[in-house]
């Protein structure tokens, strides 16, 4: 059996340490712990300025997290409202939207997960299908996945399974995914708020994109 060179790191069993990937696991359970404090302050349909206080120093002690969807639109209007150290009525109203969509406890009657409203693209944008590339994620209403890929390409666009920077729209299914790793959104959504900053993919809700075919 081959030796490890000496400068590799090994972890508990011995085998050589990812630290990428290590890295990765440990910002997905630091996200997963955010959603839940998110959803037990959320619980009871309000907000107070000690909880808010409390989000703010788990954020600012969690600063690994800042450039991670929900945590770095959190952390920046928290910290925003708390600039004058009072959480007023109208703040209270706002934060508690937020927390709500970050949770995705926004349902329609009759579907108990839906899918996270938060990373949205605002204003709406006009869709359109004709040479557009399409990336869709969750469980849909109006069909299967690739049902909603066939309109798409029915319609002269594209449709991928991941998103790329040549995708100019993900749509995400009113219900939420099981198989994501977060409980209100998944990597494609997660890939997709990370292309914004290099291309301006549009993020649209199955409810919406309904609208135009």
């Amino acid at each position: 059996m081959p030796e490890h060179p000496p400068s590799t790191l090994l972890d508990a069993n011995g085998q050589p340490l990812n630290r990428a990937f290590n890295a990765s696991r440990l910002n997905d359970r630091m996200i997963d712990e955010l959603i839940g404090i998110v959803k037990g302050i959320e619980a009871d349909k309000l907000v107070n300025q000690a909880e808010a206080e409390f989000l703010l120093e788990w954020l600012t002690h969690n600063k690994k997290l800042s450039n991670s969807w929900p945590a770095n639109v959190l952390y920046q209007r928290i910290k925003t409202m708390l600039k004058d150290k009072i959480l007023d009525e109208k703040e209270k109203v706002e934060l508690f939207d937020t927390l709500r969509s970050i949770t995705g406890r926004t349902p329609k009657k009759g579907f108990e997960n839906t899918a996270t409203r938060l990373p949205l693209t605002e204003p709406l944008p006009v869709v359109t299908f004709k040479d557009q590339d399409y990336c869709f994620t969750g469980r849909f209403v109006t069909g299967t996945r690739e049902q909603c890929q066939s309109v798409v390409i029915n319609k002269g666009g594209h449709a991928h399974n991941i998103p790329t920077l040549d995708t100019n729209y993900l749509v995400i299914g009113l219900i939420g995914s099981t198989d994501w790793i977060h409980s209100a959104y998944g990597r494609k959504i997660e890939r997709a708020v990370e292309i914004q900053k290099q291309h301006s993919i549009k993020i649209i809700s199955e409810e919406y994109w309904v609208k135009f075919i």
